[in-house]
This record gives C-alpha cells, structure tokens and sequence, in this order.
C-alpha cells in the first residue's frame, strides 16, 4: 500500500511539475513572440479593446481587406503590397485574431462591422471604401454595407460564404459547429500550458509524429482540416508564416475562433438582411473547388448588385488571395479604378440609396 501511495504521488508531483513548466515555457515564449513579431500597423482602442489595423498606400480610394474566419491580416500578405501601388488599402485583426484582443463576449456579424467602422474612423480613414472581403468576410462587408450604405462604394468577394449557406443550420451543420468551438476551447487550454506551442516548435523544425497524433486525438477530420490549412499557410511569405505559428501558440486565437463558430448563424443572417447592393460595382471570385451548387450560389451572390460580375479562378482553391493573388488584386483595381472615374454612385446618393430585395 506504501509503495502504491509514493507511485502515485509521485506521478501527481510529475504532472504538477509539467503542467507548471509548460505554464512557465508559455509565458516565456508569450513575450518573447511580442518583442519578435511586433504588429506592422498600429493599435487603436475600438470599445475598451485594441484592434490592429495595416495602412499602405498613398493615395486614392481606401480599399479595406476582410480576412477569412481565423484568419488574420497576414492573409492578405501576397495582395496588400500590390493594391498599395495603385490605392490606399488597410488590413485588420477582428476582435480575438492576430494582434487585435478577445473581446469579453462573442461578436457577430453586425458588432464586427460596427467595429471595423470604429477603427477606420479613429484612423482617420474616410469613405466611400471599396471593400474586399474572402470567405466569411463576406458576412463582415455586408453588414457593413447594410448600417453604412453611404460608405461602401464597390465590393469584391474572395470565394465568400453565401450567407444562405449557413442561416438555416440543419442537424450536420449544428453537429459540425458545435464540435469546432468544443475543440477550439479544448486547444486554448492545451495553449495555456505550452502544449500547442511545442508541437508548432517541433513540426516547424520538421519533426510531424507528434502534430500529428495531437491533431488525431481529435479525430481524422481535425487531422485533415489541420494539414489542409498548413499547406494554405505554406503559402506565405516565411515572415508572415513565423507571425501565423506565434498567433496559433496563444490561447486567444483558438476562443477568437470558437466566439465565431458559436455565432455563425446568426452572423448569416445579419448578413442577408442587407438585400442588395443598388449598382455598386461588385467582382465576384470563385475558386474552382466549389461544386455545381456552389457555383451557382456564387453566381447568385453576384447579382447583388446591378453590376456584377462572377468570375471563377481556375487554379484556386478556397483561398484565391494566395492562389491567384494578381487575380484578386485585378479585381480589387477594376473596382477601384470605376471609382476614380466616377461610375458609381455619389456618396450622397449612396446615403439616399433605398436596399431593396
């Protein structure tokens, strides 16, 4: 019996010494991420939090990039250089991504749009914007365009989520949700102790077993879903993938993730409340992957607008800003471009513009 107490004491004190030197490690690792990757923009207070927002860009019509769900301003990092050649253009952190802080309760679409509205105003950066937005960002820009029509000048779309997706969840869909954020939470307590940070460190430095069997204890469409967004991250520059690594070592990343996974639904639909978008110019991007339905869901978000266009790029997948990059930053200047020439709608007509369905 004495032998048995001392075992298992001996393992309580071992696990209490680890779960204390991962808390440590993480820590450590915290503030040395924040000295080594400082955000590239600048953080300005948006209801008691802060929020990263990316200007480049001179001059012309402000073009604002909405990122994806759990993605970050870096996303754009193949796309923001080149629309800075020929347009002012910001990026950002919603609320619980990259740089920006995790706001006390989760936000949908209509809370996001108001920020961002916020944070452009105590910039300093005044529309009408051209917005452009890839995949859940499309919830974002809408609801922007449907509380401030007056300064949404001209839309593109990045293989965007047709709100119809996603307003009425049937069973799978809630099933799928629910079991996202369960495992996000489950991630930002592994983050607490340092755990996901040593197997980001390992598969950075090349060594996969443990990832791997990290990610499967999750079951295999974790596993596939995880190497699915690590070969999209691959993608980036080596400097944007170091920041990626470092967001996905904190806690916050994994609830930021979980807060908009719980508000999907009703992020969807805020977002199809707006109707239409009058005769703004609108671009709509497809990658290739999306099936018959799917496409012709795109097709359909494309007629939001009087003038729009749905093209779909042949080499992409999902995430056509890093796929195609020179394609969306086509589009993003074709819109613009109908800015400069003033073929759309003044802003004050845009303020009188009645949304219809």
């Amino acid at each position: 019996m004495a032998i048995l107490l001392t075992i298992v004491l001996g393992i309580v004190v071992l696990a209490v010494t680890l779960l204390l030197v991962g808390i440590v490690s993480q820590a450590i690792g915290a503030a040395r991420d924040a000295r080594k990757y400082p955000p590239p923009g600048q953080h300005f207070q948006v209801r008691g939090r802060r929020m990263h927002l990316h200007v480049q860009g001179e001059s012309g019509p402000v073009v604002v990039l909405e990122a994806g769900m759990g993605s970050t301003s870096l996303s754009w990092s193949l796309v923001q250089p080149r629309v800075a050649q020929f347009a002012r253009v910001a990026s950002y952190d919603r609320a619980g991504m990259g740089w920006s802080d995790l706001p006390a309760e989760p936000l949908r679409a209509w809370q996001m749009a108001a920020d961002l509205h916020e944070l452009l105003d105590r910039a300093g950066l005044f529309g009408p914007y051209v917005l452009a937005c890839h995949s859940f960002g499309a919830y974002v820009a809408l609801s922007f365009a449907s509380l401030y029509p007056g300064e949404v000048a001209g839309v593109v779309f990045v293989d965007a989520l047709p709100p119809a997706d996603w307003m009425q969840l049937n069973a799978q869909q809630r099933r799928v949700l629910a079991i996202g954020a369960r495992y996000c939470r489950i991630a930002a307590r592994l983050a607490r102790v340092g755990f996901v940070r040593l197997c980001l460190a390992l598969l950075s430095r090349g060594s996969k077993t443990m990832p791997r069997l990290a990610a499967g204890a999750f079951g295999t469409g974790v596993l596939e879903s995880s190497r699915r967004i690590a070969g999209e991250i691959a993608k980036l520059p080596r400097a944007a993938r170091s920041c990626v690594r470092t967001f996905w070592s904190q806690p916050k990343s994994f609830l930021g993730l979980a807060q908009h996974l719980e508000t999907l639904a009703e992020s969807a639909a805020q977002a199809a409340s707006i109707g239409r978008l009058g005769d703004r110019p609108l671009i709509v991007l497809s990658g290739n992957h999306n099936s018959p339905e799917q496409r012709a869901r795109q097709e359909e978000m494309a007629s939001l607008s009087s003038r729009g266009k749905h093209l779909v790029a042949t080499d992409s997948g999902h995430w056509v800003h890093l796929d195609q990059p020179e394609l969306v930053v086509w589009a993003i200047r074709e819109v613009v471009e109908a800015c400069r020439q003033g073929q759309w709608p003044t802003e004050r007509a845009l303020e009188n513009q009645e949304f219809v369905n």
